[in-house]
């Protein structure tokens, strides 16, 4: 797959235990976004934040450190990214959604 220098970024920013069809939500964005042919995600996980709710998520306090903040970025052509974005709409129930430009300096693989 070949990448145009311009494509767009999706981020999704969601909690470490927010669940889909009884998997892990981020783990359910990545399958969709392979199913659909985007051209890739990633998923990192956070140590500290909060969101709309306030609520504070840090790995140092014990009991919601099961529930770290989590994004998922996927990065593609916005027509691509557009293939997703019914998906999210139905399995996303809290967290944020963003989109921006981004630059494409360089998308290969090793293979041959």
């Amino acid at each position: 797959m070949k990448l145009p220098e311009e494509g767009s970024l999706l981020r999704i920013f969601i909690g470490e235990s927010d669940s889909c069809k009884g998997k892990a939500l981020y783990e359910q964005i990545v399958l969709k976004a392979r199913e659909l042919n985007l051209a890739g995600a990633t998923v990192t996980r956070g140590i500290m934040g909060y969101g709309a709710s306030s609520r504070m998520h840090s790995a140092k306090l014990l009991k919601l450190s099961e529930d770290l903040p989590v994004v998922v970025e996927i990065v593609d052509t916005e027509e691509n990214l557009n293939k997703i974005i019914p998906f999210l709409d139905e399995a996303v129930s809290e967290g944020l959604i963003t989109r921006e430009k981004v630059k494409v300096v360089k998308y290969r693989h090793g293979g041959k």
